[in-house]
């Protein structure tokens, strides 16, 4: 039976009991009071019944203890109008939070993609969602105004170069590069919970979320051939390796580091780069020169050893090449701003103004044809004027 709570009279007057008085809000949809202690303020549920299937469903919308006794009805009314428009729309009953949906993203993630790119996901998420008032908020109460909040707050957040607790950390700002990579991991999270119906709109993230335009930039350092050399010249043996190794395929860094003497093939020449940012295993046929190279690294060692290796055995990483190579390229007087990706950077670099096809050096590379284009495509356009110059008579 309806009972009239909309007023703190009406609901001063109701006896103490477990069962919450209900009024209807509209078919199948009702708002319900329970009143369990006369001192305490009682707490509001909704309740919905699908028209087609019968299906009931029930939740708890809180007490709505922090507004004055004169507010909490018209609160606890939109709350469930809301809850009931997103189950009219084919969403999912049960409330899911933003760590929730995170988790649920890392585990999609992992069953799809493996380990490596998981692990990357959650990190990232206990270093910049887990810890942040966003984490409990529900998805359906999601806002515009507070994942912008999460954004602003995201990109003050310096920097730290060193990792080194002994010492005083170095910072600097936040590029907007690294924001745009944090951003698309909330954003794929909240698409994959909104494609599976536990949010029904995306207006709290669609705009807040998007990623500031040409944010990367180009790579404007390029180290040619003879500085390339230089550069490996002035490195120690081993790091010398690494360097040639990034010199001789359009590789990342990271990429290049986790290959195992087991990537390459040395009967065919064939070098199997595992997940990286591409998402799948790629093979790359060498050519004999490169995989001369690559055959005297993975000479009398066991298959899941590092293919490149400090002196120490151990697999490089960018915390221990990151000081080393900055002291080769001051000792081969390259630019400050040379680092492992300048090689990368560079190799592609060679392979466009070569004349090799985006398509190619994006399958190479382990990217995507729009991102080649979009940092190297104006290396087309250059070369294709000078070709045109060539013509004149």
């Amino acid at each position: 039976m309806a009972t009239t709570i909309s007023t703190v009279a009406a609901r001063d007057k109701l006896k103490v009991r477990r069962e919450p008085y209900w009024t209807r809000i509209s078919a199948g949809c009702q708002l319900g009071y329970r009143k369990m202690s006369t001192s305490a303020p009682g707490t509001w549920v909704a309740k919905y019944r699908d028209a087609e299937t019968g299906h009931r469903d029930k939740r708890s919308l809180g007490a709505f203890a922090d507004l004055t006794a004169s507010l909490r009805y018209d609160a606890a009314k939109r709350a469930a109008e809301g809850w009931f428009a997103h189950l009219g729309k084919g969403g999912t009953a049960e409330a899911i939070t933003v760590k929730a949906a995170c988790k649920n993203y890392v585990q999609h993630v992992r069953d799809t993609r493996g380990d490596k790119p998981a692990d990357d996901l959650d990190m990232r998420f206990k270093r910049w969602i887990y810890g942040d008032s966003l984490a409990g908020t529900e998805l359906g109460k999601l806002t515009k105004t507070k994942v912008e909040a999460w954004r602003k707050a995201l990109a003050k957040t310096p920097v730290v170069i060193n990792r080194d607790k002994r010492v005083e950390p170095v910072t600097r700002p936040r590029a907007a590069s690294s924001v745009n990579r944090d951003i698309s991991a909330l954003r794929a999270v909240l698409n994959y919970a909104h494609d599976a119906g536990q949010v029904t709109s995306d207006l709290a993230w669609r705009v807040a979320l998007r990623p500031t335009k040409n944010a990367d930039g180009r790579r404007d350092v390029y180290l040619d051939l003879k500085e390339r050399r230089s550069f490996a010249s002035k490195a120690s043996p081993d790091l010398a390796l690494l360097l040639r190794g990034l010199s001789l395929v359009p590789l990342r860094p990271g990429a290049l580091a986790a290959l195992t003497v087991g990537s390459f093939d040395k009967r065919l020449g064939v070098l199997t780069i595992g997940q990286d940012k591409a998402g799948k295993d790629r093979r790359i046929k060498l050519p004999e020169a490169t995989a001369a190279f690559f055959a005297e690294q993975v000479e009398n060692k066991l298959p899941k050893a590092p293919l490149f290796a400090q002196t120490s055995g151990k697999a490089w990483n960018k915390d221990d090449w990151k000081g080393p190579i900055k002291a080769a390229a001051a000792s081969a007087e390259l630019s400050p701003n040379t680092t492992a990706y300048t090689l990368r950077h560079s190799v592609i670099t060679d392979l466009v103004t070569g004349g090799l096809d985006l398509l190619t050096v994006a399958q190479l590379s382990g990217t995507s044809v729009v991102m080649i284009e979009r940092h190297y495509g104006h290396l087309r356009a250059d070369h294709a004027a000078a070709a045109l110059a060539a013509l004149v008579i």
